[in-house]
């Protein structure tokens, strides 16, 4: 097979279904708070519009911003013209651009991608994943990360955030006024109040708090079956996986503290010591149900089953 044959990918139907239902429960979530609010009199255009502003200069300085947390440089193909190749030969199975590619220096085992379509995408890799998988590994960790551009998981990651940081922002708001303007409110003879209003946007907060990280996680499974059959061999990510999961276990705090601010983004979590990984609370989900699942798809794909 050249490197610029394309390849058609099987799209895995209940996790698809499973990633709309949550997308339908958020907006009507939000929907419904957004009805709340106007009954309360709540200023919801001029919040929406402060944190609209917000979340559009970091969804469109997403990857500069990553790039200066994380101490990540951009490389040429003269740089690096493996890791080039590598990713070029992937992101022509896409059918997308090439992104640009940057590398971070630390022993830490880990990759990420960014970028709102794939004409803005950018791979980045440690010098420690270079040096700890194999080609084949690797090659399967980028398709994982393309997958994420591939799918605009970042286009829809920024309308869900959207959504939350909203909330967050009112929670906020309300929060100051009532240490400075009291507890009742305009409205707090009607039955509306301030303190109601607060109430309910913490319980709004927190549903959709939920709802995001598990529509991350169902991404992140996404990411990992569509690179898989990008790359035609799931089993080498799930190998991958494995390694990234084991030599980032023995890595100092102080090191990890270093890819921190892109956590949502790796591949695998650079979580500190003690942090533990509730399921409900995690951007990704357990490493175990990944393996399995990619380990199930090796399967298929060998005995030509989807």
């Amino acid at each position: 097979m050249s490197s610029t044959t394309t390849r058609k990918f099987h799209k895995d139907r209940g996790l698809v279904a499973r990633m709309y239902f949550t997308m339908v429960m958020l907006g009507f979530l939000y929907a419904v708070f957004a009805l709340f609010l106007l009954a309360s009199g709540t200023p919801l255009i001029f919040i929406g519009g402060i944190v609209g502003v917000m979340l559009v200069v970091q969804y469109y300085m997403s990857d500069r911003l990553i790039l200066m947390s994380t101490g990540a440089k951009q490389v040429s193909a003269e740089q690096e013209p493996a890791l080039h190749r590598m990713i070029k030969t992937l992101a022509d199975r896409y059918e997308m651009p090439m992104p640009k590619v940057a590398v971070i220096d630390t022993a830490i085992p880990n990759a990420f991608a960014t970028g709102r379509n794939p004409k803005n995408a950018l791979v980045a890799v440690t010098t420690g994943i270079q040096q700890r998988l194999s080609e084949r590994e690797l090659q399967a960790v980028i398709g994982h990360e393309l997958a994420h551009v591939a799918n605009r998981d970042m286009r829809v990651l920024a309308i869900a955030n959207f959504l939350v940081t909203l909330t967050s922002f009112l929670m906020t708001m309300l929060f100051w006024n009532m240490l400075f303007g009291g507890m009742g409110g305009r409205r707090s003879n009607g039955g509306g109040g301030i303190m109601m209003v607060y109430l309910v946007t913490i319980v709004v907060y927190f549903i959709g708090q939920l709802l995001v990280l598990a529509l991350t996680r169902y991404r992140e499974y996404g990411a990992d079956h569509t690179g898989a059959e990008i790359s035609g061999d799931p089993g080498a990510l799930a190998d991958a996986l494995e390694k990234i999961s084991g030599t980032v276990a023995k890595i100092p705090d102080k090191d990890l503290r270093k890819l921190q601010t892109a956590n949502a983004f790796l591949i695998i979590p650079a979580a500190l010591k003690g942090q533990g990984s509730m399921n409900l609370f995690s951007t990704h989900p357990p490493l175990q149900e990944r393996i399995k699942r990619l380990r199930e798809l090796e399967q298929r794909m060998r005995y030509g089953l989807r």
